[in-house]
């Protein structure tokens, strides 16, 4: 496949590479030519010094035959107006961008754009391990206001129910874990210690899931 990169920074430069060892066709732009010095000695694909707003630039590129585009600049409008240009004017198929600054992110939005903020992303992920380690996420969706977590039923809450847990937090019980044996539980099901539950949650749901978990069970 051909893929394009808007901006060779760190992320647009590691994201060629990756692309590039995956055997697929890349071109790479950015208006400084120095910032190619950020790629991996061994890649091999293309370059295109210039203004990446330009149509002339984005042709160079060879824009009309790319499956996909990522626009990874540090500039959100930036990456906006190419990934819309890239969509509506080339018919791009898969385009993705960078949200660098998440006061920016509703920009990518309006445009009903796939957009990735590391920054968000970061923060949260930060944030959810300060917290607590029951909960391991094992998947996240959009930015992260969605994701699976695993959680371990500790002893307080052997004979309770999953729907006991689960009922009035954000969250869809995914699978329920005894023994090694996954099963789509009921609401009825009595814990063991040692389950593992799977949950689709908030970060508001998670963080009820694990203060119901961590409480003592009263007498």
């Amino acid at each position: 496949m051909f893929f394009i990169v808007v901006g060779c920074g760190r992320v647009g430069a590691e994201l060629s590479y990756r692309l590039y060892r995956r055997g697929h066709q890349v071109a790479v732009v950015d208006q400084v030519g120095a910032s190619f010095r950020n790629l991996n000695p061994e890649y091999r694909g293309r370059t295109v010094e210039g203004e990446v707003l330009s149509e002339d630039v984005l042709r160079l590129t060879g824009i009309e035959q790319a499956d996909g585009l990522a626009a990874v600049t540090n500039s959100d409008p930036v990456n906006a107006v190419v990934a819309h240009l890239a969509r509506a004017v080339y018919d791009v198929p898969n385009v993705v961008v960078r949200n660098y600054d998440p006061r920016w992110r509703s920009l990518h939005e309006t445009f009903h754009l796939q957009s990735v903020g590391s920054t968000a992303w970061g923060a949260e992920r930060i944030e959810e391990l300060l917290y607590s380690a029951q909960g391991r996420t094992v998947f996240s969706a959009g930015n992260g206001e969605v994701e699976v977590y695993e959680l371990l039923v500790p002893e307080n809450w052997v004979g309770r129910t999953l729907g006991e847990l689960a009922t009035g937090a954000e969250c869809v019980v995914v699978a329920h874990t005894r023994a090694g044996k996954a099963a789509l539980p009921g609401p009825e099901l009595r814990l063991e210690e040692g389950d593992l539950i799977h949950v689709s949650a908030t970060q508001a749901g998670v963080e009820a899931l694990r203060e119901r978990l961590l409480a003592k069970r009263e007498a």
